[in-house]
């Protein structure tokens, strides 16, 4: 149910405090109209705050009654000139909810399309701090928006509290420049991060569809809380869901309150979900959601049972699933996630729907628990293939280094990809598959999505599109793709200049590495064999030689540069 300004709720709007209020206000403006200034944005975020102010006293208002979306976006479209201005004057011509649509198609998350943020000199943006924190929170947070219209309101809040404790740690600092220096990375990493998170969310909603997105909340909340039972676990991946639901849809404000009551209700039933709530529940309603979303999982209830055998030797199985469907899947997946915090959230989601694939094939035969009967044994192999995938390429990264690894994968993928091998390899055999997958499906997700503005490629759309839990191991499988028609090889492709002779042996493993992305990502040659790319490397190797001993480094790298073409063409002609 939308809310208003007059909902009958603990968690009214003005009652997030009006200062919190007008911060969500100020970050739902600025996601919505991005281009538009901080003054802008700041005189509407008073029109609603006062209006705010006013439903509290008098509730009868019909302006009150309105949901709260439909009263941020009235307060935009009336703003005079405004809509014209920044080009969305046919969405407010709109009438919900396709005026709400029509404002989510406007937001634009492309790197550069607002400006890099510049920071503040230091000494200045404290004195700002301790003049007026709540207008130096507000432009961090009007900043932060417009730079990332997708991000949800209450993480937005999160980032702007972690963006304060960095102010009032810094500010005291002796070396304010080097303290902000330090601190700002991982308040922009954790932007970044989560930006990426939840971007990924709406688009599994949109693309897979709210089924998909319950199931893998189930699992996630079944391998956080493995002591929960089944009703509450499916409760909060419901209510997880419809969440997100709210969010993906730009109902902010109907975001951070679902958010909310959420963290109320596993705070009020912590003694039922886990062992390791408490100090989580303890923190402001801001900081709360974060701290649970961060939680290590809870240790297994010491009475859990190895197996859940009953799901293949019941053989009253395929009555159960014809009565309960969803219901009876659901069932399997909470008992088998909790069971197994060692799998990532996607080998689960493809365990369960490879027991709903077995049993709709089982069902149907003369002898259905011979048959289901034979899922253990199928289970296994799956997983065996995904763990030892896994093992092989953390062995490469640790018996090789980040360096090789990365190529390895630049032959693959992109250096992205690589960057997993650093994150996870290192952690203990419990968490690097988790750890891995999660982050590999993050990127491959970012390629999706990239791949549906404009695809290029019929199988890597097939595989972002069949099956949220077989992305991975689709797109793994991938061969060369046979309808590809290379680009010519010529040598303004390579530019090489004298300051190759200075560069240090880190600066010239990333040439290299641009010298592979040349050759194998742009695609001259798909096909190319790890032979004829050492032979290349080997040339490339013996060019810089000759050219950094040479009198004029600049006009020998000219020169040579053709030859180093000429070569690489006959090589990969082999």
């Amino acid at each position: 149910m939308r809310k208003s300004l007059t909902s009958g709720s603990d968690i009214a709007p003005i009652q997030l405090e009006e200062i919190n209020f007008a911060f969500c206000a100020m970050a739902i403006f600025a996601q919505n109209v991005q281009e538009m200034t901080y003054e802008e944005a700041a005189k509407m975020v008073k029109d609603v705050t006062d209006l705010a102010q006013k439903c509290v006293a008098s509730k009868a208002d019909p302006e009150c009654l309105k949901p709260l979306t439909a009263i941020f976006l009235d307060e935009i479209c009336h703003e005079q000139g405004l809509p014209e201005k920044y080009g969305l004057a046919a969405c407010c011509a709109k009438a919900d909810p396709e005026r709400n649509e029509c404002f989510l198609s406007h937001k634009n998350s492309t790197p550069g399309f607002i400006s890099p943020f510049k920071r503040p000199d230091p000494e200045e943006a404290c004195k700002q701090y301790q003049e007026n924190r709540v207008a130096i929170l507000g432009l961090y947070i009007y900043e932060l928006a417009r730079r990332h219209p997708f991000l949800y309101s209450p993480t937005i809040l999160s980032n702007a509290g972690h963006y304060e404790e960095m102010m009032k740690g810094c500010c005291k600092a002796d070396n304010k420049t080097a303290c902000f220096n330090e601190k700002a990375s991982s308040v922009i990493k954790s932007v970044k991060e989560s930006s990426l998170v939840e971007e990924q969310t709406c688009e599994i909603l949109k693309k897979f569809g709210e089924r998909v997105l319950k199931a893998l909340k189930l699992v996630q909340v079944s391998q956080k809380f493995p002591k929960i039972d089944f009703v509450t676990a499916t409760k909060l991946a419901t209510d997880i869901a419809h969440m997100h639901t709210e969010c993906c849809h730009s109902d902010m404000m109907d975001c951070i309150h679902e958010r909310v009551e959420l963290s109320n209700y596993v705070c009020s039933h912590k003694d039922t979900i886990s062992t390791k709530l408490s100090d989580c529940c303890e923190k402001s309603e801001v900081e709360r959601t974060e701290c649970i979303t961060e939680l290590e999982n809870d240790d297994k209830p010491a009475d859990l049972s190895p197996t859940v055998r009953e799901f293949i030797e019941d053989k009253d199985v395929c009555e159960h699933f014809a009565k309960e469907q969803d219901a009876f899947l659901a069932k399997f997946v909470y008992e088998y996630s909790r069971r197994h915090p060692e799998f990532s959230h996607l080998m689960l989601l493809r365990v369960g729907k490879g027991y709903e694939g077995l049993l709709r094939n089982c069902c149907k035969e003369s002898n259905p628990p011979e048959c289901y009967g034979k899922g253990e044994e199928i289970l296994k192999k799956q997983i065996q293939e995904d763990q030892e995938l896994m093992k092989t390429n953390c062995d490469v990264y640790k018996a090789q280094g980040e360096y090789h690894f990365q190529n390895m994968y630049l032959l693959h993928f992109t250096k992205k990809l690589a960057e997993v091998g650093t994150k996870c390899c290192h952690l203990s055999e419990d968490k690097i598959f988790p750890c891995a997958e999660t982050n590999v499906d993050l990127i491959l997700g970012k390629i999706c999505r990239r791949h549906y503005a404009s695809s290029i490629n019929p199988n890597v759309c097939k595989c972002c599109s069949d099956s949220y839990a077989l992305r991975r191991p689709c797109i793994t499988a991938l061969g060369i793709d046979e309808k590809y028609v290379p680009i010519p090889l010529t040598p303004d492709l390579f530019t090489f200049h004298e300051d190759l002779c200075a560069t240090e042996e880190a600066g010239l493993q990333k040439k290299k590495q641009d010298f592979y992305i040349t050759i194998l990502l742009i695609k001259y040659k798909p096909t190319i064999t790890d032979e004829q790319l050492k032979t290349i490397i080997t040339s490339f190797l013996g060019m810089r030689e000759k050219c950094c001993k040479a009198e004029n480094s600049e006009a020998c790298f000219g020169e040579e540069v053709i030859n180093l073409t000429l070569e690489t063409i006959c090589t990969m002609r082999g």
